[in-house]
């Protein structure tokens, strides 16, 4: 099995790589990592709910030593699942080289779990803070208003800036 270290280094002269031929070759990679995601957690996300995903990502904590919290909680209109990542090991291996980092590097992550929420019924926002900081923060929600709550704080917080929040869900009906 290939070493992570060596691993986020080559998935990050991917991006690069593809971003230069365009940004859309970029996306349609990020949506192949998604489909084969799939075979390890569509059934889980489904089955499991907020909770298979919790289980999912605290297995993920655990392999990949990430420093992040992760906790359950109700939301105004059903169960949210929340995420807060203080110590990205990917990205941090991946600034720890001479190669650079691929700027849109942050971008796999809801560019994976993004199609996935969608395909399990969930709601998802993704507040990435900083393209050149291992933090992130996610919240999944139940609920679609909870998720537009959510995503109004975030858009807030960034003066409305959206190249640092993602999410899987129409604003408004």
């Amino acid at each position: 099995m290939i070493p992570s270290d060596h691993f986020v280094r080559f998935y990050n002269e991917i991006f690069k790589y593809l971003e230069d031929k365009g940004h859309e070759h970029l996306e349609d990679y990020f949506l192949e990592i998604s489909r084969h995601q799939e075979t390890h957690c569509l059934k889980q996300f489904s089955e499991g709910g907020l909770q298979g995903m919790y289980d999912y990502w605290m297995m993920i904590k655990k392999e990949e030593n990430c420093d992040s919290d992760k906790f359950i909680e109700d939301g105004q209109y059903g169960k949210v699942l929340k995420s807060f990542m203080s110590g990205c090991p990917s990205l941090a291996k991946v600034q720890d080289n001479d190669a650079g980092s691929c700027p849109l590097y942050c971008y796999h992550c809801p560019g994976w779990v993004l199609p996935l929420m969608s395909k399990v019924g969930y709601y998802y926002v993704y507040d990435l803070i900083s393209l050149d900081m291992p933090r992130c923060q996610t919240t999944i929600c139940e609920h679609i208003e909870d998720a537009r709550a959510q995503l109004k704080l975030v858009l807030k917080r960034h003066k409305g800036d959206r190249t640092l929040v993602k999410w899987n869900f129409p604003e408004k009906d």
